[in-house]
């Protein structure tokens, strides 16, 4: 909180009250500035004050309205006190009209005059006092925007890691079977053999490849929206995770329910939202299962006008506890002990929350029916889906 951001603002434009006002708040230590016009008290505000002194002779014509506009763009955090000073007597027409028009204004302090210097001092204080809470919530919320923005910066990386792990188990795989093969070829006196020897050595380098470009798309991504394939993210992400899906003894399968699925969307976070939910599917069945992904249109109940693209991830892995589920997607919250950072799903939440998409989740722990599905909501506005039916 700077000196300006406590800086009282007068506009007085007839008389002597915005001299004698400065001189009072001059005197106490208090800063102050002298504003000429309503147009410059809400350039002042804008920029960030404390308060404004304001006689009501400056709040002619369309000043009110010019004032109230400015009001009204402050963030959230904000409400800007202003003293008014008002001519004491009677209620009559004009300043029963002056009363209606200021009322829009929020955060009004009236004082007749004439008045006490003492008054007006302790009505800033009050107001003053009011202004330095307001700026110690904005700190606050700026401190927190801060701390979730790390925590989703720890969770991209905690992504990385765990796809940086997924791609060396599965470029090692054909690695290690290229060096066999070469092995073989060295003693390998029949050109035939060599021939199939060598067919098979460039098939496990296209597959080195093709994880290579996967990774190297992962990492490309533009930073803004652009139409992307649901399914061909979708393959890319099972590509990445081949090797660890096969280990696990899983068994996947993708239903796409359209011959071509684009959004509007940042690949980048929509390949993340994927492979937090993958990674989390592949951590609930580690004796195996069956992973299930679809895309297809998407109907509400509760809105039956409104159309989405859906993109289902279900697994039979071990559930979540019915105490916990309601939480899940709060940080911190998880379901694998030491192993898991519980950040997961709160940053899957919060990606979904930004491009203005919504996700659902079910689960079971019943051994008849155990499992988990996540379903990932986007309307149909930003999608454009073929209306013919494929499966992979």
């Amino acid at each position: 909180m700077t000196s300006d951001e406590m800086c009282t603002l007068v506009l007085a434009p007839t008389g002597r009250d915005a001299t004698l006002i400065s001189s009072l708040l001059g005197r106490l230590g208090k800063p102050c500035c002298v504003v000429s016009s309503v147009s410059e008290l809400s350039e002042k505000i804008a920029s960030g004050a404390g308060a404004a002194i304001v006689t009501e002779e400056a709040l002619r014509g369309n000043a009110i309205r010019d004032l109230e506009a400015v009001l009204k763009e402050q963030p959230a955090w904000s409400d800007f006190p202003v003293i008014l000073l008002v001519a004491g007597g009677r209620v009559t027409a004009e300043s029963e009209r002056l009363r209606r028009l200021r009322m829009p204004l929020g955060n009004v302090l009236l004082l007749e005059r004439p008045l006490r210097p003492e008054t007006l001092l302790s009505t800033l204080e009050v107001a003053l006092r009011g202004r330095q809470r307001q700026y110690q919530v904005r700190d606050q919320m700026e401190q927190m925007v801060r701390a979730q923005d790390a925590l989703r910066r720890a969770e991209k990386l905690a992504v990385t890691g765990r796809l940086a792990a997924s791609i060396a188990h599965e470029i090692n795989n054909p690695l290690e079977s290229v060096t066999n093969l070469l092995y073989l070829l060295r003693s390998e006196t029949s050109s035939e053999n060599a021939r199939i020897y060598l067919g098979q050595a460039e098939q496990e380098l296209a597959r080195v490849t093709e994880i290579t470009k996967h990774t190297l798309r992962y990492y490309r991504e533009p930073n803004k929206p652009v139409p992307v394939d649901v399914s061909a993210v979708l393959d890319s992400m099972l590509a990445l995770y081949h090797s660890r899906l096969t280990a696990a003894r899983i068994d996947v399968r993708k239903e796409a329910r359209s011959a071509t699925v684009s959004v509007y969307a940042n690949p980048g976070e929509l390949r993340q939202v994927i492979a937090n939910l993958i990674s989390n599917s592949l951590d609930a069945m580690r004796t195996g299962g069956k992973l299930r992904l679809r895309i297809g249109c998407w109907h509400s109940s509760k809105m039956p006008d409104r159309r989405y693209l859906g993109l289902t991830i279900a697994d039979t892995g071990s559930g979540i506890d019915p105490q916990l589920l309601p939480t899940v997607f709060e940080p911190f919250v998880t379901t694998k002990g030491e192993t898991g950072t519980g950040l997961g799903l709160w940053v899957t939440q919060e990606l979904v929350k930004k491009n203005g998409w919504a996700v659902r989740v079910r689960s079971s722990t019943n051994p008849d029916r155990r499992g988990t599905v996540f379903s990932i909501l986007i309307p149909a506005e930003q999608a454009e889906a073929s209306s013919t039916s494929v499966a992979a």
